[in-house]
């Protein structure tokens, strides 16, 4: 079971969720903070099962509320507010000696990835990398309208992982994006797949499959970007 963590956030509080590694790792590949998207809460399948997964294959996987879907509100924050969230977060995470000595890694789902891309280009100190879970680079139907002016100002490598039927952004569209930010950003396909990952029920892998595979290149990159920034 995920150790629960209460974490001030302005007058209130969120919880987060804290999901160990394996007691047999030796070290955490890193500890990666994951924000939720706009509909669903930390303890939607789509969080619990990519925070389960990255921390059997080595990392601490850290998920969060941000204040309105702890209120039990639909309607989301004010975005200084979800940021501010995502800073406590990472504070509360860095007051841990188990969480706080692996490297720090930050991102999530839809609107949570986003999120803490912003807070990413805001600046913050000694993180790692970047995990994008479905980015979502325009509302649906609205291309024009790009949530991509800041990424340029991270600093960090970044991973997007983007279904190839994702109707906040396609591929192509993301790659438009982040082709001029060089080796620093990389885009992982997952074809077939929405803006959640979801992949047609009669399709050649079965959805635990799609999400297994998504979850071992994760894990299989950041070893990768983490050994080169050593």
């Amino acid at each position: 079971m995920p150790e629960s963590i209460s974490v001030a956030v302005g007058p209130g509080h969120v919880t987060a969720m804290a999901y160990a590694p394996p007691e047999d790792k030796a070290r955490a590949v890193a500890t990666v903070i994951l924000g939720h998207g706009a509909g669903a809460s930390q303890s939607s399948d789509f969080m619990v099962a990519f925070a389960r997964g990255l921390a059997r294959r080595g990392c601490h996987a850290v998920t969060f509320n941000f204040p309105y879907t702890e209120a039990g509100r639909r309607l989301p924050d004010r975005p200084a507010t979800l940021e501010g969230c995502v800073r406590a977060v990472i504070a509360a995470v860095r007051t841990r000696a188990s969480l706080a000595a692996a490297p720090l890694v930050i991102g999530g789902k839809s609107m949570g990835g986003r999120i803490a891309s912003q807070v990413a280009a805001a600046g913050v100190a000694d993180l790692a990398a970047l995990v994008f879970l479905g980015y979502p680079l325009h509302p649906p139907g609205k291309p024009e309208q790009l949530r991509s002016a800041h990424l340029p100002r991270i600093r960090q490598p970044m991973l997007f992982v983007q279904g190839s039927r994702d109707a906040f952004g396609t591929p192509d569209e993301l790659r438009a994006v982040l082709d001029p930010l060089g080796a620093s950003a990389h885009l992982h396909v997952v074809e077939g797949g929405d803006h959640s990952f979801a992949v047609p029920r009669r399709g050649p892998v079965t959805q635990a499959q799609v999400f297994e595979h998504v979850q071992d290149d994760i894990v299989a990159w950041l070893l990768t970007v983490l050994a080169r920034d050593a």
